[in-house]
């Protein structure tokens, strides 16, 4: 069989962990696979569109259509795979406005596809407004080469760490109050962001670490807590919680906003614990910070639970799907 993927970056994250890491796996069942770049022009949208007659099936990752092409990739294509894992029918700058254009373009491809796969359940609720056929798959990671990376070094400073994007940062930045407050109690705490822009602290060091996906798992497993705060609105509740499976699997505690998938993965009392108001952060991040037991304890248990989120479990599972789609009767 042969898949024709089809994406607006092949270069982002959100490809390289929901199906980079399983090429291999898809031609391991016989899924030979092209990867192509959707071009800005749309006689050139035509053209790819058109190349899906060679081909089984198209997995299409995270894109919006209009009219036409929705209309090309249809025609052309005898099975399509429409692959997503945020709320792109939200806009991030707005998030609560409703806009039926996002919601339309969106729907299209929902719509027109024989199969559906979202990052979480809020995602496939959008989705099961226009298609059936909806399937929830969480994002997974390499667990291995987490616990390969290295160790962190007992006693002296604690490091909170945060990782993420440029495009996320803002969310750090919300809790800006409450690490400044922390490093006027405590002396011995540092932020480490994880990201390729940073700001300051006034009253904390900042170690800034340019992402790398070969430093990365290093950078995570020689820090001490997990920060993942979100704003909640329609948009950030479509998150997929990836960076608590990456603490999880750098066997840190994490201190999370209660919002979408984070208060599934950061258990309360177990794996992390859940802040909204600022004094909040102060307070859990506070508790963790004092006691050392407490952070080992809910780090061994993020560990053990993370081994689900393993490539190698949901990678049989993203790719079953796929060859099960690609080998049902056309209707």
């Amino acid at each position: 069989m042969r898949l024709l993927i089809i994406s607006n970056n092949p270069d982002r994250a959100s490809f390289r962990q929901r199906i980079g890491n399983y090429l291999d796996l898809l031609r391991d069942r016989g899924i030979e696979c092209e990867v192509v770049r959707l071009p800005a022009g749309m006689l050139k949208r035509r053209e790819v569109f058109a190349s899906a007659r060679h081909f089984d099936g198209v997995l299409l990752h995270r894109k919006m259509l209009n009219a036409w092409d929705a209309f090309w990739l249809r025609r052309y294509c005898g099975k399509v795979i429409y692959d997503f894992d945020d709320a792109i029918m939200y806009s991030d700058r707005r998030p609560e406005r409703i806009s039926r254009a996002r919601f339309r373009r969106f729907g299209r491809p929902a719509g027109l596809s024989d199969l559906v796969i979202a990052g979480n359940d809020y995602l496939a609720e959008h989705a099961r407004r226009y298609n059936r056929n909806v399937r929830v798959l969480p994002t997974g990671l390499d667990v291995g080469a987490y616990r390969a990376a290295g160790q962190r070094e007992r006693g002296g400073s604690v490091r909170l760490v945060w990782i993420g994007s440029r495009s996320t940062l803002k969310y750090l930045s919300e809790i800006r109050p409450a690490l400044e407050e922390l490093g006027r109690r405590f002396d011995q705490v540092r932020l480490r962001m994880i990201c390729n822009e940073f700001f300051d602290l006034e009253s904390m060091r900042v170690e800034k670490c340019a992402w790398s996906s070969q430093t990365e798992a290093a950078d995570l497993v020689t820090s001490d807590i997990g920060l993942a705060p979100l704003p909640d609105n329609p948009f950030t509740r479509g998150k997929c919680g990836f960076k608590i499976l990456q603490y999880h699997a750098a066997g840190l505690p994490v201190v999370a906003s209660p919002v979408g998938v984070n208060a599934q993965y950061a258990r309360e009392g177990v794996t992390g614990l859940l802040a909204t108001t600022e004094s909040e952060w102060v307070e859990k991040l506070s508790q963790l910070i004092e006691d050392a037991q407490l952070r080992e304890q809910m780090g061994r248990e993020g560990l053990r639970t993370v081994g689900s989120f393993d490539v190698s479990v949901i990678g049989q599972e993203f790719t079953g799907l796929i060859a099960s789609c690609l080998q049902s009767p056309t209707p």
